[in-house]
């Protein structure tokens, strides 16, 4: 069974490195090699193999096979359907996932998305999941950032099957049609227990925790508590695990044995080992169905369902074949799991401990056993945990031996029971709701004083490949048994993931990275051993901005822990909204601004024309605006110029055509740039024709959203770059752009991350 499942497995692997779909006649091998799986038995693990192959791309098939038609982004449709998931509150609205049964445009039915995620902006009404709607809204195909270190969204769109995203028209008349349609039990159910807790906690810290607990709902969750999981790595608590479904299956198995071998009646109908492990099965199913059948509790079910057919029909079964097993069943439900770090860690961490303590023997105590499992799955995981998120905690030893038998023992249990009674007793499941609460606070309060160690948590670049491999030896000798001669290696196999850095700009070359952010700006110029950040996008609202979400991941991806100097061109949200987090979470050792006094959280100096410096044998300079320039707003932006020996760049922020004549009036000679960050986005108001004759650039960068409301770039602004034979780079189609300014007079060669990064699933134009 295990060369079954990893045959499986690696075989869906392999269709998930195309960039593109195969041609779908291959699909008609499926059956012939299904036949052969029964029939050919020499064959069988390269057989699976091909069955997880094709079996990736039927699944793929059939989610493009409803999408929607670039012709209908931005106009008004009505989609009649039905409320798919729990609505989540935003800061200005609500938003939800939206399963279409009809796309109707200008009175007639079309094609298109079977399920879209939409928002509802303004006073949006009381919605319920399972609730039969016509909506007109607006949509977009899936598009999301595309930056290194970045967050696939588009990967992410594509693994829940939603083919569009868009907004309910605020004035336009929606209709409910029918209040509960069937098939929208289980998610209104959640709805319904989520809505209750928010009640029976409504001003309570550990609120979100609590709905994380009970219905798997973590959007509740704060980004501050994020803080302090992630940093103790804890965070995979708040998600309803294999080991809270596992809790819940043995408390159940044991209660159930022991009623029912308090009856001789029944114990002489069926045994009561038997029925308890129906009783634990049962119990599992449900706790799962409250998490929505999240990927660890679909792992922990399957693999609690082998286990309890084993005991009915009284066979022993190994660990190993039954995570096997688990895995298959996982894989044949839903091949795209791979795509979700959950999936990852929930059987990595079992496959570790399986590795790490089955077939050992000795005498030790229930507590070195517990102490030995969280060594093993601090080390065992730190190589998947440092290339999916790029750090590592210290802490999680300690933090995951006292939390994690708190929150299954005492939390859990107590979270359930007050689940369990708010529909027949309200009063009294608040009562033990609040209970729980309670019971989280002192751990919580460890938990905050772990997390802010300065040596909590260990941040880094996402390791190479390479040294990924190295670490996984590595963590196989340390993890193996004592017998085992030099298992001490494995610390030096393991070193490679931490000491090995990313490749930095040799000593006169500077690296220039336009970030994807949207409708805003931010661009990272990195020299050998200095950093330059220009902007840093927009903010969207509490809990999310491009610096914390694009900004920084970005950095960490290059290797970068310091920034030397912040540039923030002005104040307008698009600019300076992702600064706080960038600043919070990175040093940053010198901030310019048009804005000082936007800049409240932290000491800067205003950008002044005449301003020089020079890192690793590369000259920058801000040209604009003038000491006591009256020019404000967008005119004002810091104008910086940056060259090697042979290239240069220039930065414009958002100057317009006034700021423009007055750089071609004062400064024409230091406006000559290779590289031109187009003024303003490509708005009407700049890119004037003089401003373009004076910087004679050969590439235009334009750092554009996709579809943005303001139509950037002006078609007028785009014809006239176009004339001038400039290549036009935009980071809407392209993602993050890259140029690697040499002290050479090598052709530029500018790294497109959308075309080196492309996988199916990603926005083709």
């Amino acid at each position: 069974m295990f060369l079954v499942s990893v045959a499986f497995l690696s075989g869906i692997l392999l269709f998930q490195c195309h960039q593109q779909l195969p041609h779908a006649g291959w699909l008609l091998v499926l059956p012939l090699l299904i036949a052969a799986f029964f029939y050919a038995k020499v064959l069988k693990v390269p057989v699976v193999f091909a069955c997880g192959y094709l079996w990736a791309f039927g699944h793929a098939t059939f989610i493009f096979s409803s999408g929607l038609d670039s012709g209908y982004e931005g106009r008004d449709v009505e989609l009649e359907g039905i409320i798919a998931s729990i609505p989540h509150p935003q800061q200005h609205g609500v938003r939800f996932e939206f399963d279409v049964k009809r796309m109707i445009v200008n009175g007639e039915e079309k094609p298109g998305p079977k399920r879209v995620r939409l928002s509802w902006y303004g006073k949006a009404p009381d919605i319920t999941a399972g609730e039969h709607w016509l909506l007109t809204t607006r949509l977009k195909r899936p598009h999301g950032f595309m930056n290194p270190g970045g967050f696939d969204y588009e990967g992410w769109l594509f693994r829940q099957g939603i083919r569009a995203v868009g907004y309910v028209r605020p004035k336009a008349v929606q209709t409910r049609l029918e209040a509960n349609t069937r098939g929208y039990e289980l998610v209104r159910m959640r709805q319904w227990v989520s809505e209750h807790i928010r009640q029976a906690l409504p001003d309570r810290d550990h609120a979100g925790l609590i709905l994380a607990l009970a219905v798997g709902d973590r959007q509740a969750v704060a980004a501050s508590q994020w803080d302090v999981l992630t940093a103790t790595g804890t965070n995979h608590l708040m998600a309803i695990s294999g080991l809270h479904i596992g809790l819940v299956a043995g408390l159940l198995f044991f209660i159930t044995r022991w009623l029912w071998s308090r009856s001789a009646s029944l114990s002489l109908r069926w045994p009561a080992p038997k029925a308890a492990a129906i009783g634990g099965l049962a119990g599992a199913f449900f706790y799962s169905a409250l998490a929505g059948f999240a990927i660890p509790t679909q792992r922990a079910l399957i693999m609690l369902a082998v286990v309890m057919v084993a005991q009915l029909s009284q066979r022993n079964i190994s660990p190993l074949r039954a995570l096997s097993t688990a895995l298959f069943l996982v894989l044949l439900w839903d091949p795209f799991a791979v795509m979700s770090p959950g999936f990852w860690l929930s059987f990595a961490a079992v496959a570790v401990i399986v590795y790490g303590i089955g077939g050992r023997v000795g005498g030790h105590g229930l507590w070195w056993k517990w102490g030995r499992t969280q060594w093993l799955l601090a080390v065992g995981l730190a190589p998947l945990l440092l290339v999916m998120f790029q750090q590592v905690s210290i802490v999680a030893p300690l933090a995951n031996a006292l939390a994690v038998p708190w929150v299954s023992i005492a939390v859990v249990p107590v979270v359930l029971i007050g689940s369990v009674l708010l529909s027949v007793l309200p009063n009294l499941a608040a009562g033990v709701l609040v209970l729980a609460d309670v019971l989280i606070a002192p751990l919580w309060q460890v938990l905050n004083a772990l997390a802010d160690q300065p040596w909590s948590h260990w941040l880094q670049h996402r390791p190479s490949r390479w040294s990924v491999i190295c670490g996984l030896v590595g963590v196989a000798l340390l993890l193996a048994p004592r017998g085992l001669p030099l298992r001490w290696l494995g610390v030096i196999w393991l070193m490679p993931l931490f000491l090995v850095k990313p490749q930095k700009p040799a000593v006169g070359e500077a690296w220039v990275t336009l970030l994807d952010v949207g409708q805003g700006l931010s661009t990272v110029v990195q020299t050998r051993h200095h950093t330059l950040v220009y902007d840093t996008g927009p903010r969207f609202g509490e809990d999310f901005d491009t610096g914390e979400a694009v900004v920084l991941p970005f950095l960490r991806h290059a290797g970068v822990s310091r920034v030397n100097t912040l540039v923030v061109g002005h104040g307008d949200n698009d600019h300076i909204g992702g600064a706080v987090s960038l600043t919070r979470g990175i040093a940053v050792d010198k901030i310019l601004t048009s804005v000082p006094e936007r800049i409240h959280w932290a000491m800067s100096e205003l950008c002044v024309a005449g301003q020089r410096w020079q890192w690793d044998e590369v000259k920058f300079e801000v040209l604009h605006p003038a000491a006591g320039e009256t020019l404000k707003g967008n005119n004002s932006s810091c104008v910086v110029r940056i060259a090697t020996a042979t290239k240069s760049i220039l930065l414009t922020g958002d100057i317009e055509k006034e700021g423009e004549f007055r750089l071609v009036r004062e400064r024409p000679a230091a406006l000559q740039a290779d590289i031109l960050v187009v003024p303003h986005h490509g708005s009407a108001t700049s890119s004037s024709s003089g401003f373009l004759d004076a910087v004679q650039p050969r590439f235009a960068l334009f750092p554009l959203g996709y579809r943005n409301r303001y139509g950037f770039p002006a078609a007028e602004v785009a014809e006239r770059y176009q004339r001038r034979n400039i290549t036009i780079l935009d980071t809407a189609r392209h993602g993050a752009i890259t140029f690697q300014l040499s002290n050479s007079h090598d052709e530029f060669n500018p790294k497109i991350f959308r075309d080196s990064s492309r996988y199916y699933w990603h926005w083709k134009g």
